[in-house]
């Protein structure tokens, strides 16, 4: 390869990087601000125990959803005496499916797993948003590097 053609590869690999950098990038961003809408929506408030740096605030982003998730988690642990929800019905389906204090605890495991199964899920797709945004930074700045070396390679015959 010559000169003129190793510049125009290292130029077009360049500005693929740094386009498709910019593009995840943005999407990245994007997704973060939707995640934290939705959070904010949902108005969840941490309860004010006067314990921790989290007290009465609302959850706006993945770190906190993950946090009242794992409070919620282990309210529900704490309510069960550690059972799930699958545990607690095979229970009530045992005790023929009349025990009303059963049925009340399997439906407390069913709706306290599914807040938590949510909240975490906010906290994965915000985990996916930092990825996406750090991989696009990374690109942009590669690509920026092979644009940089394609600007100084000499137009050698």
């Amino acid at each position: 390869m010559r000169g003129p053609a190793i510049k125009l590869l290292f130029g077009g690999i360049g500005v693929t990087m740094v386009t498709a950098g910019a593009v995840m990038t943005v999407c990245g961003l994007r997704g973060r601000r939707e995640i934290r809408d939705e959070l904010i929506r949902q108005k969840i408030v941490f309860p004010e125990k006067g314990q921790g740096a989290l007290d009465g605030r609302t959850v706006r982003n993945g770190a906190q959803a993950r946090a009242f998730g794992d409070m919620i988690g282990g309210n529900v642990r704490k309510a069960t005496g550690g059972r799930t929800y699958a545990e607690v019905g095979h229970d009530l389906q045992a005790a023929g499916g009349q025990d009303e204090k059963l049925a009340a605890l399997r439906q407390t495991a069913f709706m306290g797993e599914t807040l938590r199964a949510s909240l975490m899920s906010a906290y994965q797709a915000w985990e996916v948003t930092s990825l996406t945004v750090g991989l696009g930074t990374v690109l942009i700045i590669s690509g920026g590097g092979f644009v940089a070396i394609a600007a100084k390679i000499s137009d050698i015959p």
